[in-house]
């Protein structure tokens, strides 16, 4: 059985967003071990310099994206691979990182999280190639699932329930603020310093987290998770993994490669085999009788849809900002920024609009505030002002996001019974990463294809020789960060640059309007299945 207090703060999706539900998690929970009053304030901040690592270390990667194109030549499968591989193992095991904690001891555990976490961070700051990068990267996500829910888990355990609002409190504060500048802060690094230090100021931060918590955090242990569901994880992990491999590979290699087939098949098994597996397992890390309330599986369907959406969007937006528009890695930082802010401000208040009109309501408006402004990223072309291109799209994004979350947070609560309400919840934040990780490898392809058609089309326009027209879509999944050939002439240059600026900015506007159609299926969604009688 997952442990009631698992959390999902880190991994903020790539996408500068903490997943739904991570204060019900805390608020469900109950201390059985309360800390002394001055141990207080030094287990508050080991939670959040915990889960500041891992919020810096998501948000930060995407922005760091085109950096590393550059520095080791890669293709966009590659970075897609930097950003999946961390993804995968996060997504895959953090539910079980919750049931080790209750069965280890949760300090134990996230102190071991904390170190892997701390250990593949310099060996993602050391790599000297993309594969070491990415290999660093999965340890990264292994040491993510033991620390993120470790975490929280702390802070519910230590707290009664009389002062845990207040901790709840302190520790969103301080985790809005670490989500608002930790991509500026890491886009200065990357501008000023080197994308290597996006990994090593964990370093720094991961001791401080382990000296605190080595004096001052007392151990605790979950009452409920009595077993690991070892199978059940491996399962989740290796059905994910063919899947993302078959998906991210597929345009290089071709669907017909015995790899793809063979991954692709290898991850329909393993992810037909999950459920049945979990409807056996004495202590399942995802309990299936969760599912038979309709409206949570709806809420649950809803987080898939527009945890997608901003998964794959946050994947191609700074690409787009640094490649195409011109922006420095610390301006891409801090581009969303209006978004973040918007969304702890209005935190309040759309809690408001779930007590007096119910959570369907808003979780219909919601999500199509949030496709309005996905569908307003289309529209900038090349060039113009942050403040008239994209400031707008941001706004009525956050604006729809922050209608959405507090309404989604509501149905998972009321959808279950009380004592598994911190079950749910921590399905429901694994669900929302499990979105983004499949929509980058999903519409990963998209962006591919797209970028190869009108590019091709881009350089018939030009009359570009026959030799570059070859030599460039053979490098079409470098997208923006192409090489163009050496010999072309300087006009001919300026016209290529053009055609694959041009090429990038039409998939960045498919991929728009993608999010935007995902947007409106989570609205469909709670219209046809969260019950609109539910109150909060």
């Amino acid at each position: 059985m997952i442990r009631r207090t698992l959390l999902p703060s880190a991994c903020i999706l790539n996408s500068g967003m903490r997943p739904p539900c991570d204060e019900v998690v805390l608020r469900s929970a109950t201390a059985d071990q309360p800390c002394q009053p001055q141990s207080g304030p030094w287990i508050l901040a080991a939670a959040i310099l915990g889960s500041s690592m891992a919020f810096i270390d998501s948000t930060v990667v995407n922005v760091a994206l085109p950096a590393l194109q550059s520095a080791f030549g890669a293709t966009v499968i590659d970075v897609q691979w930097v950003v999946e591989s961390y993804g995968l193992f996060l997504g895959a095991l953090i539910l079980v990182g919750g049931s080790a904690g209750d069965i280890f001891g949760r300090r134990r555990v996230f102190l071991i999280g904390i170190t892997i976490f701390a250990l593949a961070s310099a060996a993602c700051g050391l790599a000297q190639n993309i594969p070491e990068l990415i290999y660093a990267r999965a340890v990264q996500g292994i040491g993510a699932a033991l620390l993120t829910p470790g975490s929280l888990a702390i802070i519910s355990a230590s707290f009664p329930e009389q002062e845990r609002g207040r901790a709840i409190g302190t520790w969103s504060g301080f985790t809005a603020i670490t989500t608002a500048l930790g991509p500026v802060l890491g886009g200065w690094l990357i501008e000023h310093v080197s994308w290597r230090w996006i990994f090593f100021i964990n370093l720094p931060l991961a001791a401080a987290v382990i000296g605190v918590s080595l004096w001052h955090v007392p151990e605790s242990h979950g009452p409920r998770a009595k077993r690991i569901d070892a199978l059940g994880a491996l399962l989740a992990t290796v059905g994910l993994g063919g899947l993302v491999y078959g998906l991210l590979e597929s345009p290089v290699r071709g669907w017909s490669a015995p790899t793809v087939i063979a991954s692709l098949a290898i991850a329909v098994i393993c992810l037909v085999a999950f459920p049945i597996v979990e409807s056996r397992a004495l202590y399942p890390m995802v309990p299936l009788a969760l599912f038979r309330s309709r409206t949570f599986s709806g809420a649950n369907l809803l987080t898939l849809f527009l945890y997608s959406a901003l998964g794959i969007f946050f994947f191609v937006f700074p690409m787009n900002l640094i490649q195409v528009h011109g922006y420095s890695a610390t301006a891409a930082g801090a581009a969303a920024l209006p978004l973040i802010l918007l969304m702890f401000l209005l935190s309040r208040w759309s809690g408001g609009l779930v007590s007096r009109y119910g959570p369907k309501l808003p979780l219909i408006i919601g999500p199509l505030i949030a496709a309005a402004g996905f569908a307003l990223f289309a529209l900038p072309s090349i060039g113009g002002s942050y403040w008239t291109t994209f400031f707008p799209a941001f706004l009525v994004l956050g604006f729809g996001m922050a209608v959405s979350v507090a309404p989604l947070t509501t149905v998972v609560m009321n959808a279950v019974d009380p004592e598994r309400v911190g079950t749910a919840s921590g399905i429901n934040n694994a669900v929302a990463r499990v979105a983004g990780l499949l929509a980058v490898a999903v519409f990963g392809i998209v962006i591919v294809v797209a970028f190869a058609e009108h590019l091709d089309h881009q350089l018939a326009a030009v009359n570009a020789p026959i030799a570059i027209r070859q030599q460039m879509q053979d490098n079409r999944t470098k997208l923006a960060a192409i090489d163009i050939p050496p010999e072309s002439d300087p006009q001919l240059t300026t016209k290529l640059h053009t055609a694959v600026a041009d090429s990038f900015l039409f998939a960045f506007r498919i991929v728009a309007i993608c999010c935007a159609v995902l947007s409106i299926a989570s609205a469909a969604t709670a219209a046809a299945i969260i019950d609109a009688n539910q109150n909060p």
